[in-house]
């Protein structure tokens, strides 16, 4: 809307200074976001590293910080090597289909009240519908490949995503019946007390954040649930025949999707942009921006944990997590909140 203003006020029409505003605001928020993807990949190498007693990367650059801009060059100029035998068309569109669609999912994520590049109404399903068409740039890579591995790799990961997108949209369903909205900043506004405890997390919701977090663990194929990848089983899962900038954008595409689903956590269960005590100077709305980072990067800190600690799961325990321990719970949790909301939430005191 900022931008909108001023090139209308320099005399363009509305629908120009429209177009142009938002071809501004998402360049700038695509640029921010991938610095911000850049060195959460080094604080993931960094914690890793921590937790096996190492330094991790601290050459290039003062403490390492310029590594991860290191590795995009290296990635950059290397040779592309497609297979003789691939169908190369295929081949190279499906990373470009993965990473496009990891950008897309960011369009309806609010930053802030009002930061937002596009406050859709039905927010929440534009973001479920992207998260679920990324498992097509996998499938296509692993059939294109014309090798046994990363096809068996992509049929994996269409049955672990597909798995767990059942899980997530049922605690997704919870959070609607809390907010009464598919809105995202609806969804945070309907958050907003007098201090952190008035957020979803501390709710009858509260079981639906493990469950959302584990969930997000195996749709973006982290470990534990990174069987789609994983060197021991599939010599390196779907993308084994990539190299150089195609790999590169997998790899960014994955990144992307982690943390999208770390913000989705902040949003869902930890009131976004919102403030732990709504007081005056925190909750001034300058701040906002920040204790959303804030939430996002603890989110991707526990993240960063779960794989250096957690032992990988077999394909069979990963399959009875999602089936017989996710889905009845969560379903049960739906049933469990839809009642809370109609005959338990109105005669609570304070409650709308």
């Amino acid at each position: 809307m900022l931008f909108t203003n001023l090139f209308a006020g320099l005399g363009l029409n509305h629908s120009l200074a429209w177009f142009i505003s938002q071809f501004l605001s998402i360049l700038i928020f695509d640029v921010v976001l991938l610095v911000m993807i850049a060195y959460l990949l080094l604080a993931d190498r960094k914690i890793w590293a921590a937790v096996q007693m190492r330094r991790g990367p601290n050459v290039v650059g003062p403490f390492g910080l310029l590594q991860t801009f290191a590795d995009l060059f290296k990635f950059l100029f290397k040779e592309v090597i497609i297979p003789a035998g691939a169908n190369k068309v295929i081949f190279m569109i499906a990373p470009l289909i993965t990473v496009t669609l990891a950008f897309a999912g960011w369009a309806v994520v609010p930053l802030a009240d009002h930061w937002v590049v596009a406050d859709i109404n039905v927010g929440i399903l534009y973001l479920f519908a992207m998260s679920s068409l990324g498992v097509y740039g996998i499938i296509m890579a692993g059939w294109a490949s014309n090798s046994k591995y990363p096809f068996l790799s992509a049929l994996r990961a269409a049955a672990q995503m597909v798995s767990y997108e059942v899980s997530i949209g049922f605690v997704i369903i919870t959070v609607l019946l809390f907010a009464g909205s598919l809105n995202l900043s609806d969804i945070v506004r309907a958050q907003a007390g007098a201090t952190l405890f008035s957020w979803n997390w501390c709710s009858i919701l509260f079981p639906m954040l493990p469950i959302f977090f584990v969930s997000a663990l195996a749709e973006t194929n982290r470990p534990p649930f990174d069987l789609v990848e994983a060197e021991s089983e599939l010599v390196a899962g779907f993308f084994v025949e990539y190299s150089s900038t195609p790999f590169l954008l997998f790899f960014l595409g994955e990144y992307l999707s982690i943390v999208l689903m770390c913000a989705m956590c902040s949003i869902l269960f930890l009131g976004g942009w919102l403030s732990p005590i709504n007081i005056w100077p925190l909750n001034i709305p300058a701040l906002g921006v920040f204790w959303f980072l804030l939430k996002i990067c603890f989110f991707f800190f526990m993240f960063a944990m779960v794989k250096a600690m957690v032992p990988r799961y077999r394909y069979d325990q990963l399959m009875r997590l999602g089936w017989k321990v996710f889905l009845p719970t969560s379903l049960g949790w739906v049933i469990l909140t839809a009642a809370w909301v109609m005959f338990v939430r109105p005669h609570l005191p304070g409650m709308p």
